[in-house]
Order: C-alpha cells, then sequence, then structure tokens
C-alpha cells in the first residue's frame, strides 16, 4: 500500500511506469467509490435537487483536491478539474443560499453547475485514459528496447 506522507513530487507526466500504474489503480478506485457513492448515497437523502448536488459538488472538489495532492494525473487536467468543481460548488452554494432568503426563481445557476460538474468529470475520466494510454505507450518503449 502506498503511503502518502506528503504532496507528491511529480505527477504523471514524469512518473516511472510502476508510479503510474499504482496512480492509474488508485484513481480508478476513487472515481468507482465516487460513482457508488453518489447513487447509494446522494439519490436517498430526503434533501431537495439543489442541496444533493451541492454535497455532490463539494465532494468532487475535495476529490480533485485530493488527485492534485497525490499526484493522480496531469497537473493541467487536474487543475481544471479543480476550477470547474469548484465553480459548480459556488453556483450551488449560491444558490442554496438564495432560496434560503427566498429567491426561489434561478434554476440556471443549478443546471449551469450540472454542466461544470459533468465537464469537470469528463476530464476525470480523460486524465485517466491519458494515464493508462502512457502507461502502456511507455510499456512498450521499455519492450522494443529489450
Amino acid at each position: 500500500m502506498t503511503r502518502l506522507s506528503g504532496p507528491a513530487l511529480h505527477t504523471a507526466e514524469d512518473a516511472s511506469p510502476g508510479e503510474l500504474k499504482a496512480a492509474s489503480v488508485r484513481l480508478l478506485t476513487s472515481l468507482l467509490a465516487l460513482a457508488l457513492l453518489v447513487v447509494l448515497l446522494l439519490r436517498n437523502l430526503p434533501l431537495g435537487e439543489t442541496t444533493r448536488t451541492g454535497i455532490l459538488a463539494w465532494l468532487l472538489v475535495a476529490a480533485a483536491l485530493y488527485w492534485l495532492y497525490a499526484g493522480q494525473g496531469l497537473r493541467p487536467l487536474l487543475l481544471l478539474q479543480l476550477l470547474l468543481f469548484s465553480l459548480s460548488a459556488v453556483l450551488l452554494t449560491a444558490k442554496a443560499a438564495l432560496v434560503g432568503i427566498g429567491v426561489h426563481r434561478l434554476s440556471i445557476l443549478r443546471r449551469t453547475a450540472l454542466g461544470l460538474i459533468v465537464a469537470g468529470s469528463g476530464f476525470a475520466l480523460a486524465n485517466l485514459v491519458v494515464m493508462v494510454g502512457t502507461l502502456i505507450s511507455r510499456w512498450r518503449g521499455l519492450e522494443k528496447t529489450l
């Protein structure tokens, strides 16, 4: 098991094949855990749609921060994910605050935030695909040198 004692010194760009494989497995595991959490827990909470989506957005911000801290991917994609998830969380928090003071007509905030979550999730998937592709190309490069 890999122990994190501090921020990653590098990301997927300069990781060895072993580090890249471990990071890919950790990223896939965390993506599957998030999907399971959303399907099983968030859908069953007795909360409004905005509140449930807001909780998801903040969970994704925390996950993106962890992925960046642990070096699980390409830094530009990780930063873009963090930006999109953070914007989504801010929009949903603003929407919840507006509902709290009696303004119920700004559903565009929730729809925009949901679009940002989908885009950020697409970048997370792209990050995983790029990491696995890099791993495969490095393994093929090692086979050719032997």
